[in-house]
């Protein structure tokens, strides 16, 4: 656990912040049960990354793909938001009940089980997409109106197309419209909290340097060290759901 110095530097900087950009990865979901890939070794039952959640592994064996992404529904709908997702809903109701603008928290997450938005966080920029939404492989439309498992093959209803889930896989680039509002977010901020990220992942990993960069503070919490801890102004060393509650 962090020393009582690190936590009142850490809350010193919060407490003058009033323009606040935070980045969350998988560490903030691990207390609601929500495993990924690094917790199996790289697998899930056996199969490997490139199998189920690139484009290549999607076209050779769609049915794999889906039923991976049926289980993570399923995980993801008997999942609660932790102590972390809660802390950090308190963090942007509390900069709005003194007159901040909806732009002066934003919350960037890598993680697609829709976590954030059910502890009450508002402005939310979904990096990687969305396990609950779908998009047609044809025609292109977005929808989220569906039973918790999808049919194997998943077929579009506006033109009968194959649906595919809404996320962003490995090899493949972030959407346009999340990466336009992520670097504006990054750009305006007078403090960035970065949380259970193992900062690996690009473009979401460059984000803390940017901010820091421009002379943004940059806090960070995790449960070990990334790069962003060489140069963040506080890293505070442990699980969210302890620290984020602790640090407000």
């Amino acid at each position: 656990m962090p020393s009582l110095t690190s936590l009142e530097k850490a809350r010193a900087l919060l407490k003058s912040a009033r323009r606040i950009c935070v980045l969350t990865g998988a560490g903030v979901s691990a207390a609601s049960g929500i495993q990924t890939f690094r917790d199996a070794g790289g697998l899930w039952e056996n199969h490997s990354v490139a199998e189920v959640a690139t484009p290549q592994g999607f076209a050779d064996d769609p049915a794999l793909v889906w039923r991976f992404y049926n289980a993570r529904r399923k995980a993801a709908d008997g999942a609660s938001p932790n102590a972390a997702h809660l802390a950090l809903a308190r963090m942007e109701l509390g900069l709005r009940r003194h007159g901040a603008a909806r732009a002066a928290f934003a919350l960037l997450t890598q993680n697609i089980d829709g976590l954030h938005q059910q502890a009450g966080s508002q402005n939310v920029i979904e990096l990687h997409g969305s396990v609950w939404q779908v998009r047609c492989t044809d025609c292109g439309e977005i929808s989220e109106d569906y039973p918790l498992e999808l049919p194997v093959p998943a077929r579009c209803d506006e033109c009968g197309g194959r649906l595919r889930p809404n996320v962003v896989w490995f090899g493949e680039a972030l959407d346009p419209a999340a990466l336009q509002a992520a670097e504006a977010a990054v750009a305006e901020c007078d403090l960035f909290l970065v949380v259970g990220t193992s900062a690996l992942v690009q473009p979401a990993a460059a984000f803390p340097l940017l901010a820091g960069r421009r002379g943004a503070p940059v806090i960070e919490v995790n449960t070990e060290l990334t790069p962003i801890s060489v140069f963040a102004a506080v890293a505070l060393k442990g699980p969210a759901e302890t620290l984020l509650p602790q640090l407000l």
